[in-house]
């Protein structure tokens, strides 16, 4: 059991819909169907709606490993494997954090020079983002916490832009539906975890959370929400795409955006692409919250100086990947590495934590 937050760092349950949504929905909405499209063909919407109900199951398993531990992931990790072991493993989830929130930025500055400005400095760009996003986290967590509600609500609209892309939809194309095997699907789900990771960052908020038992159900709807949205969007491209055409479009989201037409703006994904600006806030904030937390728990580093810490290494990693392969491959391992996390560290963390709470509760008896 760690330490009780003080109840005016803490914020209100309802909260951790925002924060969970504003994790999940990041870079990877901008290109995901092409990915998952390449096994399940346009079938890969149920793959997208199966992926998304199997979290539930998972975030079901975080919240029983923080309430029996009472606290955080550091905490958890300290009551099954001891302090030092524990913070060692604790550890991999800075890392996990760091790769995510480098991922999240060059792809973001991948897009911005392919789309808008192709001379724009990557590290320029990054130690801009990097410096407001340190500012943002040195207000806190309630802070993060507000930037996380804003950055979903403000852009929100965009969802409507895409029904422009109804006016050219062939329904066809979503037939004949079931037409893939299990290994298919299977494998497209697996292809979705990019695009969904994030949903497991109540391992690291927990102890923030006021009433953090009430929040449980606040979590599983932002999961709810944000599978939705996936499958609706992911509907949506394929009734607009033939095959051969997704194929080719690497961020097809981006795409059915040069169609939305009005009567003020000529070229709407230049907007679009600046709102996703506010949409990856929360994902770089949370990150390097989170980092840096997990830096001060375990190791008793003062938290401003690891967020610090943790964004110089991002500014120095990501201009090291300069190439269209090199940023794919940082995007599969982040990938793979936020797949190992969610759906095979947690259930192994949530079994060991009622073995090892059986054994404290025997040997107290």
């Amino acid at each position: 059991m760690q330490q009780p937050v003080p109840e005016r760092l803490q914020v209100s349950p309802f909260l951790v819909l925002y924060l969970i949504m504003s994790m999940q929905i990041g870079i990877g909405v901008l290109g995901y169907q092409r990915i998952i499209a390449k096994d399940a063909g346009y079938d890969a919407w149920i793959s997208v709606l199966a992926a998304g109900l199997s979290i539930h199951i998972i975030i079901w398993m975080i919240y029983k490993i923080c309430g029996t531990v009472e606290g955080d992931i550091v905490a958890a990790n300290a009551y099954v494997f001891g302090k030092k072991i524990g913070n060692v493993i604790s550890s991999v989830f800075i890392f996990y954090l760091l790769i995510f929130a480098l991922a999240v930025l060059r792809t973001f500055i991948e897009v911005i020079q392919v789309w808008m400005f192709p001379e724009i400095s990557t590290f320029w760009y990054s130690l801009v983002f990097l410096l407001l996003s340190v500012y943002i986290v040195f207000g806190g967590f309630r802070t993060v916490t507000g930037i996380a509600f804003f950055c979903i609500v403000l852009p929100s609209y965009l969802l409507l832009t895409f029904g422009f892309a109804l006016k050219y939809a062939e329904y066809r194309n979503l037939l004949p539906i079931f037409d893939h095997s299990l290994k298919e699907f299977a494998t497209s789900a697996y292809n979705m975890s990019l695009t969904y990771i994030g949903f497991e960052i109540p391992l690291f908020f927990y102890p923030f959370i006021k009433d953090a038992p009430k929040s449980q159900k606040w979590a599983h709807l932002g999961v709810f929400l944000t599978t939705i949205i996936y499958t609706v969007l992911a509907i949506i491209t394929f009734t607009y795409f033939s095959e051969a055409q997704l194929a080719k479009s690497i961020w097809a989201t981006l795409e059915m955006w040069k169609i939305v037409s009005m009567p003020f703006v000529e070229r709407f994904e230049y907007i679009g692409i600046a709102n996703w600006n506010l949409i990856i806030l929360p994902n770089i904030c949370i990150a390097l919250w989170g980092g840096s937390m997990i830096l001060k728990r375990a190791y008793k580093l003062r938290q401003k100086k690891g967020v610090i810490l943790l964004a110089l290494i991002c500014l120095v990693a990501v201009s090291f990947f300069d190439t269209r392969a090199k940023i794919n491959l940082l995007n599969d391992w982040t990938a793979k590495i936020g797949f190992a996390v969610t759906y095979v560290y947690i259930p192994i963390l949530f079994i060991a934590t009622l073995i090892a709470k059986k054994v404290k509760n025997k040997n107290e008896n």
